[in-house]
């Protein structure tokens, strides 16, 4: 069996890496010459809206997935016509637009920050008076580890913010003064089985993801599971859907969801029985979905811009270095760790000696 994926990166690069014990062969379309996934899959280098390479892809692979939701959605329709393409178009559709993807929140029952759509200046001066400040101004598309955003702050010239986010289709989100920030990791089959990961706390900085910690037994599981359930049956969905939350006392506001897997589900790698990778490879080819039970107390970090010393961290207990064969560059995902310790006291410990290599 053979699959087709769209995009190069690092999620790719993992798909492979946990479908190869399964007997599964890769190939993926990217347009980047040095894509990181290339060495472990067989690589037609090609703009994702190239119909002669997505024909080529085609038929090349049994199926084909996607690693993120900047992929354009016509070209997983082109290639559904001809073979099974997961998750779904519609899946991709919605997500990649930040404004259908909280009005499908909102109609599910879902609850999120109150926001606005915003065509052009007047609009958001209009969305201002509706969601009210301090918002952050985000691009409906392409945005994201903190790209496509500006903050607007009371007093704020709005006219400088439209300018900042490049005078594109944008939403308004209203601030929340959340107690933390969480994701679920869940993942439904082909035939509709369901299966629901932890709850995983992280913690953003600049934007982006830097550590994800799994929680155990806590007391939000049953509704984000139950959040994420309505999304899944909603779009029909197949493969591993990762939804971000703020909570907010009791509540829990969805923040955006991504249609793949995700950054804060790198844990489950070491840290769970079946890995959010292997689940996603089982779900889109309809085979039984493996144990997402946690296998003691797990956290990730993001290696982000420079690379540690790796010597040093190897020479931990129970941690677990994943490269990328990415370069350095400021803001840039290089590699994350895993962390696998028997008490939620020693996986602090650990947290604390890596972060001090770091």
């Amino acid at each position: 069996m053979k699959i087709g994926i769209l995009g190069g990166g690092q999620l790719a690069r993992m798909l492979a890496l946990a479908g190869y014990p399964l007997g599964l062969d890769f190939v993926v379309l990217e347009p980047a010459p040095d894509a990181c996934a290339a060495p472990l899959a067989g690589h037609i280098q090609a703009a994702y809206d190239d119909s002669t390479a997505l024909e080529q892809l085609a038929k090349s692979v049994d199926r084909v997935t996607y690693e993120f939701e900047s992929v354009p959605a016509s070209a997983v329709e082109q290639l559904g016509v001809s073979l099974p393409v997961y998750p779904p178009a519609t899946a991709l559709a919605t997500a990649r637009d930040r404004n259908h993807e909280k009005t499908l929140f909102n109609e599910l029952g879902i609850e999120t920050a109150p926001f606005a759509e915003v065509h052009d200046l007047a609009g958001l001066e209009q969305a201002v008076e509706q969601v009210g400040l301090p918002a952050i101004l985000k691009t409906r598309t392409l945005g994201y580890d903190g790209k496509g955003q500006q903050v607007i702050q009371p007093g704020d010239e709005l006219e400088v913010a439209w300018q900042a986010v490049g005078q594109v289709p944008c939403v308004l989100e209203g601030f929340v003064d959340f107690d933390r920030e969480v994701s679920v990791i869940a993942v439904r089959s082909v035939s509709g089985e369901l299966a629901f990961y932890p709850l995983a706390e992280n913690v953003h900085r600049d934007g982006i993801l830097r550590l994800s910690t799994c929680l155990h037994g806590d007391s939000h599981q049953p509704l984000a599971e139950d959040y994420a359930r309505r999304v899944l049956e909603r779009l029909d969905y197949v493969g591993v859907l990762a939804i971000e939350f703020f909570q907010v006392g009791e509540h829990l506001l969805a923040n955006e969801m991504a249609p793949r897997v995700h950054n804060s589900g790198h844990w489950t790698i070491e840290g769970a029985q079946t890995s959010q990778f292997e689940n996603h490879l089982r779900a889109i080819l309809d085979l039984p979905l493996g144990s997402t039970k946690p296998m003691g107390h797990a956290a990730m970090v993001n290696l982000i811009g420079d690379l540690p010393d790796t010597k040093a961290l190897l020479g931990l207990e129970n941690v677990h270095l994943h490269l990328y064969g990415k370069a350095p560059r400021p803001g840039r995902k290089i590699g994350h760790i895993t962390v696998r310790e028997v008490s939620a006291e020693r996986l602090q410990t650990r947290l604390a000696d890596i972060d001090n290599i770091l």
